[in-house]
């Protein structure tokens, strides 16, 4: 809890740099919401590269062109009429360069110049900080600020739904940011390709549940969980139905089996916190869900037997191992695990 506040105050601290126009001296920028990465880093390219001299002031590095001199070189270098310069370097993490390369980069933070502005940002490459190379640990410590843009849920998330609707002359109620973004697993980017679609199909000033029923094509985590949500409310063709249009999307047996074995494990979990008094918030914290979710688990759980969702879970990890060590057709295990849950649930 105590991390993911500290995540959640870097992530105002870059809004409110941005406002006030007082940028750091550096930022690394990462996290699994590639949209939010992306438009903030507009948003610094925007704030820091105004007038003639834009071209001048802007250096761009990525591990194809990397040389850590001309890193320390552009930053160096004094903006021309312009107060400040700006240097990103793509999808490296300082932490896992060469011993040679960490030293030129702790010496570059622990003696960064006023007038530029040095970002990190990881797209492709995780960013991994290691404590145990402690003078670059205490460098980026103190003189950079590292953001994490982190998948979005509730209200902020429901009005940023509502503003891209809005822009293209739609609108949508909370039930209906809700059902859009459960479908896309939160993803920014997804929603806002899922949302041009539907503000062109959508007939009525308002997208409905049914408009994004008929439009939205739903990830795998959305799909899994109608998938165990069926097999548990006793609707063995839907779920095969389902999984077999998965499987004809070349979907991997691993990964497929992977997302309903969650869903299953979280419906366990809903179903323990709620025999204790517990409720979707518990869920949230306990598992990392959004609230719509999150209520979507705890529903579903309620209508189920504690003993379905524990042999559910051990009936998915023993696919999992039928599935990595024997040479049956995977296709066949899968199916069979789905009869065999249906036989669960029934019993």
């Amino acid at each position: 809890m105590v991390k993911k506040q500290a995540e959640n105050e870097a992530y105002q601290r870059l809004k409110a740099d941005l406002k006030a126009g007082t940028l750091r001296a550096c930022y690394l920028l990462y996290g699994e919401e590639g949209y939010l990465r992306d438009y903030y880093c507009e948003r610094m390219r925007k704030k820091l590269l105004q007038g003639p001299a834009e071209a001048f002031n802007y250096h761009r590095f990525s591990r194809e062109n990397l040389d850590w001199n001309q890193v320390a070189a552009a930053v160096e270098a004094v903006p021309m009429l312009a107060e400040r310069s700006l240097v990103e370097v793509d999808d490296v993490d300082p932490y896992q360069e060469p011993a040679g390369a960490r030293e030129q980069i702790t010496a570059l933070l622990e003696d960064l110049p006023d007038h530029c502005c040095l970002v990190f940002r990881f797209d492709t490459v995780p960013f991994r900080p290691d404590k145990r190379l402690k003078r670059l640990h205490a460098a980026v410590s103190a003189h950079a600020q590292a953001v994490e843009f982190q998948k979005q849920s509730g209200p902020e998330l429901r009005a940023w739904t509502r503003r891209q609707a809005l822009a293209a002359g739609k609108d949508m109620d909370n039930a209906a940011c809700d059902h859009l973004a459960f479908l896309t697993d939160h993803s920014l980017q997804a929603m806002a390709s899922e949302l041009q679609k539907l503000t062109a199909y959508a007939e009525g000033p308002l997208i409905t549940r049914q408009d994004i029923d008929a439009v939205v094509e739903p990830t795998l985590t959305a799909v899994s969980f109608d998938i165990s949500n069926a097999v548990a409310g006793g609707d063995y063709e839907r779920a095969l139905g389902k999984l077999r249009d998965l499987l004809a999307m070349q979907q991997d047996p691993i990964l497929l089996l992977g997302a309903v074995a969650s869903q299953l494990r979280r419906l366990l979990c809903a179903k323990v916190l709620s025999e204790h008094g517990r409720g979707a918030e518990a869920l949230q914290r306990l598992c990392g869900l959004g609230s719509y979710p999150a209520r979507l688990a705890m529903d579903a759980a309620r209508r189920m037997r504690r003993e379905f969702c524990e042999r559910a879970v051990l009936l998915c990890l023993e696919t999992d191992r039928q599935l990595k060590t024997s040479y049956d057709d995977p296709r066949r295990l899968l199916e069979l695990l789905l009869i065999r849950l249906a036989g669960e649930a029934g019993t």
